[in-house]
């Protein structure tokens, strides 16, 4: 009779044959069960964040296995996301974890983190709501504990030509001259910009100094004929659109 799934995965302890303990391996898991099989046989796509991890990292250590290590990256970080925004030096503080695995866990990451800014994936993507900039956008800014400030630029069908972080605030604010915000949309040709940035707190309301910034952009776009088409907050899961609160 097979064993039940959450018996095959748990590291659990398994006694030799002298009564002592020996630490349970990926090894110890019936073969069509081990991460990188499963992978094979049943696609990315359908392993656990826990498996996909353990398949970057490789191999355990001694007295922890890979998928054990693993679990406690997503445990420690409490999402991918959040193992994907540590430091080097924070993944090196999970047992089992030195700095070759810690720079594998990154480059993997930032390799996804390309793919999801890539111009393929950029043409693709339909900029007309601020739903979609944020599904855009959000992957830059996650877990980033300053405001980062970019700015769209797109053509007149709303298709975007480039993008360019402007700025890098403080813990609590970013700053952003309209001359850096506007010369790279004139030097582009663009028929309107989108500005993007993120409230590290989690809250995408905007503060008097958005507001204010806001309006100064809105009025440079009318002097040099570059729309402020929309700003966009966003804060964790959620968005502030100007456009779609009528303030733009």
């Amino acid at each position: 009779m097979k064993d039940k799934k959450e018996d095959r995965t748990r590291d659990a302890r398994v006694s030799g044959k002298d009564g002592r303990k020996e630490s349970f391996t990926v090894h110890d898991l019936p073969a069509r069960e081990r991460p990188r099989e499963r992978l094979v046989r049943v696609g990315a796509g359908a392993l656990s964040s826990e498996e996909v991890l353990a398949i970057i990292i490789s191999r355990g250590t001694k007295g922890m296995s890979v998928l054990n290590i693993a679990r406690c990256l997503i445990s420690r970080f409490k999402s991918v996301a959040g193992v994907a925004a540590a430091s080097l030096e924070e993944l090196q503080t999970i047992k089992g974890i030195g700095i070759a695995k810690a720079c594998q866990i990154k480059a993997a990451l930032e390799l996804a983190r390309r793919l999801d800014e890539s111009p393929e994936t950029e043409e693709r993507t339909d900029l007309s709501s601020a739903e979609a900039v944020a599904r855009l956008m959000r992957p830059l800014v996650a877990g980033k504990l300053k405001e980062h400030f970019f700015v769209l630029y797109l053509d007149s069908r709303n298709r975007l030509i480039n993008k360019e972080q402007v700025s890098i605030g403080t813990l609590d604010g970013t700053m952003a001259h309209p001359r850096e915000v506007f010369a790279p949309a004139i030097r582009a040709a663009a028929a309107g910009i989108i500005v993007v940035h993120n409230h590290p707190s989690g809250d995408p309301q905007p503060s008097d100094d958005d507001i204010r910034l806001t309006r100064r952009l809105a009025e440079a776009g009318k002097i040099v004929g570059i729309s402020l088409l929309d700003h966009v907050i966003i804060g964790g899961r959620k968005l502030y659109s100007f456009r779609s609160r009528c303030l733009l």
